[in-house]
């Protein structure tokens, strides 16, 4: 198999040497460019700078003229610090974009996949022993915990509520042995 691969091979055509000497070539071509963009970028930003700031002639100007000069340059300072701010606001927000959106990307592209949830029964006991440790001695029947509501005393409770609409007669029948207290002295003997 080596050999069969091995003699159908296209051979390469261009020495070493002569391959060393196109790379040489074509790093010394990208070189001058370089330079030469460099050069280019310096004469446009001359030119741009000549265009938008004209020279100054302060020579012959009075106290006030000077003023009223350094005004309209703070001025001009003010809107360009102005746009330099919303120019900036604006690259910073795209590269949080970029990046927000690269992550969505990278989310997407991946292969993670959720791992299925095993469903899992522990009982009150086992709950509060993992929880609490060997601390709880008692057992906790949550059921036989649970309260019992008959229909009867949900009935009396709203035929209470609906019969006292004022607050004064609540507190009155509260006070005497009638109310509720009464219930609750005879639930603590």
């Amino acid at each position: 198999m080596c050999l069969f691969l091995f003699y159908f091979q296209p051979k390469c055509k261009i020495s070493a040497s002569r391959k060393l000497s196109l790379k040489i070539l074509l790093l010394t071509r990208a070189m001058e460019e370089l330079e030469a963009e460099k050069s280019a970028c310096e004469e446009e930003k001359v030119r741009y700078l000549g265009e938008k700031i004209p020279p100054l002639q302060i020579s012959g100007l009075d106290m006030e003229e000077l003023q009223n000069l350094v005004k309209q340059m703070h001025g001009k300072i003010e809107a360009v610090d102005e746009e330099r701010y919303d120019c900036e606001a604006k690259v910073y927000k795209n590269i949080r974009d970029i990046n927000e959106l690269k992550l969505k990307v990278q989310d997407l592209g991946g292969k993670f996949k959720k791992p299925a949830l095993r469903k899992v029964r522990v009982s009150a006991d086992e709950m509060m022993k993992a929880l609490f440790g060997a601390k709880t001695k008692e057992s906790m029947d949550l059921r036989s915990n649970l309260k019992s509501v008959k229909k009867e005393d949900i009935k009396q409770e709203k035929e209470l509520t609906m019969e006292v609409g004022d607050w004064r007669k609540n507190v009155e029948a509260m006070s005497g042995m009638e109310g509720r207290k009464k219930m609750f002295a005879g639930g603590v003997q």
